[in-house]
């Protein structure tokens, strides 16, 4: 039982911090609208008329006015650009004083080439 509400109020506090209470507002006020359209037109003009922007219920308006009004949370990053004393020396690519000697391709070993045989093993059960 406290695990459910644990649950339940990390998933509220997800929702809330992601802006999520906004969608949940929103498909209440949608599901709202289309059933109250469904009651006088057909399903077609209800979904028409709850989606296409042009008849906002007052819970959508206040929904929107919501969102305009809450502020975001401006984020000023305290990192600077880091800054990289100037050198005077340059970079100059230099071969490698070892290097692995490689086998010419007469003494590599051959690779073995087994045909299966015919016909297969049978397992013993």
């Amino acid at each position: 039982m406290l695990k459910r509400t644990g649950n339940i109020f990390l998933l509220i506090a997800i929702l809330s911090v992601t802006g999520g209470h906004w969608a949940v507002l929103q498909t209440v006020a949608w599901t709202t609208m289309l059933a109250g359209h469904m009651g006088t037109d057909s399903l077609a003009t209800a979904f028409h008329d709850t989606f296409d922007g042009k008849h906002p219920c007052c819970l959508c308006k206040q929904i929107a006015s919501g969102r305009k009004s809450e502020k975001k949370a401006e984020f000023t990053s305290q990192f600077k650009v880091p800054e990289f004393l100037p050198t005077t020396s340059r970079f100059v690519f230099a071969a490698p004083t070892f290097c692995w000697p490689v086998r010419p391709a007469a003494e590599m070993p051959k690779s073995i080439s087994r045909t299966p045989p015919a016909p297969p093993p049978r397992s013993f059960a």
